[in-house]
């Protein structure tokens, strides 16, 4: 320090001095990267260098954001992730910037924690021409592959039956379903890219499994909030972030042997599953600008592996919650199953039409799941006019899922469990357009329609074939703990044949 001050022409400040001067140095830096214009969304009013981490609890934060947007209004700004953030609420708010003016926030933000892993690569994450070449690809790929059509509909009735035969083997006894669930989800998504599905007793895959689940639930935790705000201090310190990290890597190697064994085993005249279609599309030489690379390859089958994997199997996850919670919903269930399908067959896609109360209830259980309550982070491509402020260009910028999904202008009953919101007068099922829990514009889930697939033919294939409750002396709570995702605390149910 002193070296630097000589260089400065300050050697003659004493120790007191030096540090009240880099003191100041440092506010001075501070506000000059923080710097907005004067018609700047309102917030509360930040500290130098760590802005809002301190009024934050990254347990409760979607919930801390409506007591915020209450009162600063539907957008209003914080400082976190590291960096500068607008936050919008409800449905207009949402809509306005994801769908009306989704041009200027298409792309992601650079957080420290996602940039240590991914870089601008995969699916989630990235922007950019690599980002759009490869959704487009990734789109084209599952599609070719049956994803919304009839063809993959038969692997998801098989997989649904090998859960029904496990769920079967507790005899009616208590236990927790989450596992299962999760193993039978990713199978789906395995067999897309993979070509392979994993038994429910393959350790190894669970343990897989169990990554990613840590993994996303860590990332509720202040040490990440802390390493986004000062990734270069945390990198060598403790905490739930070194973690995550290296659950990451973990992960990566299991998919990195994946695609290993597909290149070695590689014919391009008969591809079997997404890794294939991306070797057969990247040929012999690798071309990063578009994101046809080795690296590449990698973190999107990890995007598809993950996101296919924990969305619709905590939206399962959180069903069977609500089943046990509202026994009279799941007996109208129950009634509708038996009245349209019979339990001589199993469920199948074209039976969902004839099926309104189930559908609608399906439809609550994300609503009210609310898996993704935050949305994924956006940032601003210029400076964009919203209202009466001005987000400016390189802006983070979140459209809160959980302000549309709860919104009290678009919902009868936003904080209940009300089937009712998906029906009409006559019962028939009604689309309702705060209904994002894929979110929207040009970033909407790309595993949406694999999703609905799946949803249904579980959920019903479920409820066909089993009552389920809570176990005696245990009644149900709806807790949920929040990290990545909005998910329900463990809990045990006991599953009956009917």
């Amino acid at each position: 320090m002193e070296k630097i001050l000589r260089v400065l022409g300050l050697g003659w400040l004493d120790s007191f001095s030096m540090f009240l001067f880099l003191f100041v140095f440092l506010l001075l830096a501070d506000y000059l990267r923080n710097r907005v214009p004067s018609d700047y969304p309102p917030g509360p009013w930040p500290l130098p260098l760590i802005g809002h981490l301190h009024l934050v609890d990254p347990k409760r934060l979607h919930l801390q954001f409506t007591e915020f947007a209450e009162k600063y209004g539907d957008i209003f700004s914080l400082r976190l992730f590291g960096g500068k953030v607008v936050v919008l609420n409800g449905y207009k708010r949402v809509r306005e910037a994801l769908v009306e003016k989704g041009e200027n926030f298409v792309d992601r933000p650079s957080i420290p924690l996602f940039e240590e892993s991914f870089g601008n690569r995969g699916l989630v994450i990235s922007s950019g021409n690599p980002w759009k070449q490869q959704r487009r690809f990734a789109l084209q790929t599952l599609r070719n592959f049956g994803i919304g059509k009839k063809s993959l509909e038969p692997s998801i009735q098989q997989e649904a039956n090998h859960l029904i035969e496990a769920f079967s083997t507790y005899k009616g006894k208590a236990f927790n379903a989450q596992n299962l669930i999760n193993n039978a989800v990713s199978n789906i998504i395995c067999c897309l890219v993979f070509a392979e599905r994993f038994e429910y007793t393959d350790e190894k895959f669970q343990r897989i499994l169990q990554a990613f689940n840590d993994a996303l639930q860590l990332q509720g935790s202040i040490s990440v909030q802390i390493f986004n705000t000062f990734p270069k201090l945390m990198k060598w310190l403790p905490g739930a972030h070194q973690s995550i990290l290296k659950e990451l890597r973990n992960i990566r190697d299991f998919v990195d042997v994946k695609v290993q064994e597909h290149k070695k085993d590689f014919d391009p005249s008969l591809p079997q599953d997404y890794i294939d279609c991306f070797l057969a599309e990247m040929g012999e030489k690798e071309d990063p600008d578009s994101g046809f690379e080795m690296a590449n390859l990698s973190i999107c089958t990890m995007d598809l592996f993950g996101a296919g994997t924990e969305t619709t199997s905590t939206t399962l996850n959180w069903g069977l919650l609500y089943m046990i919670s509202y026994p009279q919903i799941q007996e109208k269930i129950h009634a509708e199953i038996d009245a349209v399908i019979g339990s001589s067959r199993q469920p199948c896609l074209s039976d969902r039409e004839n099926m309104p109360y189930t559908n609608a209830v399906i439809h609550e259980i994300q609503r009210m799941g609310n898996i993704i309550p935050l949305n994924v982070a956006r940032v601003a491509s210029k400076d964009t006019k919203m209202d009466e402020y001005t987000i400016p260009k390189g802006s983070m910028v979140l459209g809160v899922l959980n302000s549309v999904l709860h919104d009290e202008t678009m919902w009868e009953s936003p904080h209940s469990f009300y089937p009712q919101h998906f029906l009409d007068q006559e019962g028939k099922f009604r689309k309702r357009e705060a209904f994002l829990p894929f979110s929207a514009g040009k970033r909407v889930c790309l595993g949406e329609q694999l999703a609905r697939m799946e949803l249904f033919l579980f959920f019903t294939g479920l409820l066909q074939r089993f009552s389920f409750s809570a176990p005696a002396g245990e009644p149900p709570t709806l807790e949920y703990q929040l990290g990545a995702t909005h998910c329900p605390k463990p809990y045990q149910l006991c599953a009956t044949l009917r």
